[in-house]
This record gives structure tokens, sequence and C-alpha cells, in this order.
């Protein structure tokens, strides 16, 4: 009986691992790096958090066009701006409530005016905002507000 309770625990536990959503924090000379990337590739770096509702409401959008574009030479990654001591409590219950399995990182460094003219000279750290980049395509446009569905494909499809 007791074998029986431990592989039910066990079970359970692996069950919980498989529906967490993994969770990358990304400091400065992370973010610095990914800025940097020579791949060439599309990247779709969203900066958005989840006390932001119109974040909240453009999240949907990275998601689905994040399983579209998939294989295309088109990368996603949405870096949160909650507060990494609000991870575990809301971010990735957040995540899993709304399903979202996209590249999802958290920005550790709090003191945004040391990187975001990293991102954007003309930022002012307003969010939703979104980067559009391809560095060995020498292609960078930086959107700075919400986009809807339509939108996000439109500037997807003219920056690949």
């Amino acid at each position: 009986m007791r074998v029986f309770f431990i592989i039910i625990f066990l079970l359970a536990g692996s069950i919980a691992s498989l529906t967490a959503q993994k969770m990358e924090q990304i400091g400065v000379p992370e973010l610095e790096k990914v800025l940097a990337s020579p791949d060439n590739v599309l990247h779709v770096v969203n900066f958005w958090a989840t006390w932001c509702p119109p974040c909240v409401t453009e999240l949907p959008y990275f998601e689905k066009l994040s399983k579209e574009y998939q294989g295309m030479d088109v990368k996603f990654i949405l870096i949160s701006l909650d507060f990494p001591s609000q991870i575990e409590s809301r971010l990735i219950p957040f995540l899993n409530t709304n399903k979202i399995t996209a590249d999802v990182r958290v920005m550790t460094d709090l003191d945004y005016n040391s990187w975001i003219e990293k991102v954007d000279a003309g930022w002012q750290g307003n969010i939703p905002v979104t980067l559009f980049f391809n560095n060995a395509g020498k292609i960078k446009y930086f959107h700075p507000s919400e986009v809807t569905e339509q939108e996000l494909k439109y500037l997807i499809n003219k920056y690949k």
C-alpha cells in the first residue's frame, strides 16, 4: 500500500512539473546578448507585464503567432517586467491560466533607466512595446505601443 502512494505521489509531481511554465530570468548582460544576436532570423521581442491591461490584451496574439511562425526564421521572446519576487505567486500562475507556452523571460534588473536605451534610444519606458530586429539583415523596428493581431502579423511579414 505504501508503494502505491509513493507512485501516485511521484506521478502527481511529474504531471505538475509538465504543466509548469519554464521561467528564465534575464539581466542586462543577457538582454545585450539577445539584442546582439547574429542569427539571420527575425526576433520579435515584446516587453510586457501581468499588471498592464494592454499587455494582457495583446499577449494571446504573440502566443498564437509564435506557433504559426514556428520553424519560419522568426523567434519570439516575451520579456516580463513583473517583479522577480512575484514569479511564483503571480507570473507563473498567469501564464498557466492563459496557456502561454512561448519563450517568456523575466527582467531581473529593475533599474529600467540603465537598460531601456539599449532596446531603443527613444523608448520612454512605457509598455507594451515590441522590438523587431534581424541584425544579419540590418533590420530594426521599434513599435512603441500595443499591437492588434493583424498589425503584429503585418509587421512580422514586413520584416522577415
